[in-house]
């Protein structure tokens, strides 16, 4: 029996699926081997993290050791998932960063204010995204 090399989980959370598509291939054109979990809203971020409904599979669907958040999507926003996991106590060691289209300086200190680690507005052109995603491991390396 072999034993699956132990990745990185990180859970993208990400209403637009090109942009997770996106995500996925800069990840393997940057050479670096994440296990992505993808959910496409607030709800589903807030499920995932506490283990809930179809989320309850650990081995399925690991806590993450890094949380990449879209602010704008519908129903519950990357603000409300921000603030929902600032009263969780078990994850307070997971670094978010907030990776999204608005450079609002009030959404970036709002962000920053709510506990995000870094705010990375999402480049454009999938070369920027590579080098987006090499930088990725140095969070992961502050945990």
């Amino acid at each position: 029996m072999s034993m699956m090399p132990s990745t990185t989980t990180i859970l993208h959370v990400e209403d637009d699926p090109n942009d997770t598509l996106l995500f996925q291939h800069a990840c393997r054109k940057a050479g670096i081997v994440f296990d992505l979990q993808a959910v496409s809203d607030g709800d589903q971020a807030m499920a995932y993290l506490r283990g809930a409904n179809d989320f309850s599979d650990r081995s399925k669907y690991p806590l993450p050791k890094l949380i990449l958040l879209d602010l704008k999507m519908p129903r519950v926003s990357g603000f409300d998932v921000l603030t929902w996991l600032h009263s969780q106590e078990s994850l307070k060691g997971v670094p978010v960063i907030v990776l999204t289209s608005s450079n609002h300086d009030a959404d970036v200190k709002r962000a920053y204010a709510l506990g995000a680690k870094s705010y990375l507005v999402k480049p454009v052109g999938f070369e920027a995204l590579v080098e987006l995603v090499k930088t990725l491991p140095g969070f992961l390396a502050q945990v």
